[in-house]
């Protein structure tokens, strides 16, 4: 019996299955910023987004017309402080070896490398925004490729990214991606999307009322300062850690919102019940609203995440 099979009878014996549907995904991110001029410009020219809409107050960006992440001029809210929980990272996947090290190459021209990973599953490359912004920008192994421990969760780690390995594979097709060039490419390829969003919370138990037991994510790798959730076997679509220990809500600027994408009207019902439930139940700190296009939960720490359809 595989990994999968295993959950699908254990959801059968408990007689529910509360595990949102695998087509599950992150939508658009969202962030509250002082400069919109210099942000946009950054996650333009660096991180190799296009600019789909743009006015005085907002900007939206994007990769193949499809929108990914929504900046919004907020000058007059103060700086995040060091005790504020909020976003540890927008992560941007792109779909080859050969995009990641396009990626490479304009962040090595054009800003400054922060890390550089291997985290098995796999390759990334970090940096922060003009305004403290944590941003990744990866690329997955194929899914047969990810190591899983005798309980079937996929296994990570973090090593020492190849960062030659990587630029080689821009530079000469030693990729996947087809033979490249040495010119600096601007923008990143049209598949690019947002593959996970990572959170600096207050409390990993209120973390997971909200997004296993509300949103209805499954529970991966873990640690005493780290939970990782996903839907669909994915290593994960959702991070969130203790490492620096926030104790105080979201209240500056930074994360404004984040979209999870579900594919259809029923999951969202799904997830509708299921906060509902959880709400009753008592003890986990979330407020719910209804959005034209969905709803809208916003968790223990001052975070709101929209949940929509397709």
């Amino acid at each position: 019996m595989t990994d999968t099979d295993d959950r699908d009878s254990g959801a059968a014996a408990s007689g529910r299955d509360d595990r949102l549907p695998a087509e599950t995904r992150i939508g658009r991110a969202a962030l509250r910023v002082a400069d919109l001029d210099e942000t946009t410009a950054f996650y333009r020219d660096v991180v190799g987004l296009a600019v789909l809409d743009r006015d005085a107050e907002r900007a939206t960006l994007g990769a193949g017309g499809t929108p990914l992440l929504v900046l919004e001029r907020d000058a007059d809210r103060p700086a995040r402080s060091r005790t504020d929980a909020g976003l540890f990272h927008t992560a941007f996947r792109v779909r080859s070896r050969a995009a990641l090290g396009e990626a490479l190459g304009r962040v090595g021209e054009r800003w400054r490398l922060d890390g550089a990973s291997d985290h098995l599953v796999s390759e990334a490359l970090y940096l922060d925004d003009p305004e403290g912004n944590g941003v990744e920008i990866y690329r997955d192994r194929p899914r047969e490729e990810w190591p899983r421990a005798e309980d079937g969760t996929v296994r990570m780690a973090t090593d020492p990214l190849d960062v030659e390995g990587v630029a080689a594979a821009a530079t000469d097709g030693s990729g996947d991606g087809g033979a490249g060039s040495e010119a600096l490419v601007d923008r990143a390829p049209a598949d690019t999307d947002v593959g996970h969003v990572h959170l600096e919370v207050t409390s990993l138990s209120a973390f997971e009322a909200v997004y296993v037991d509300g949103l209805g994510f499954e529970t991966g790798m873990s640690g005493p300062d780290v939970r990782f959730v996903a839907a669909g076997g994915y290593h994960h679509h959702l991070g969130a850690n203790t490492w620096r220990g926030r104790t105080t809500p979201a209240a500056g600027r930074g994360i404004a919102w984040f979209e999870v994408v579900v594919p259809d009207a029923a999951a969202l019902e799904t997830i509708r019940a299921r906060l509902g439930a959880v709400a009753t139940e008592g003890d986990a700190e979330f407020a719910v609203a209804e959005r034209d296009d969905g709803i809208a939960v916003t968790d223990a720490d001052g975070i709101e995440i929209r949940v929509r359809t397709e």
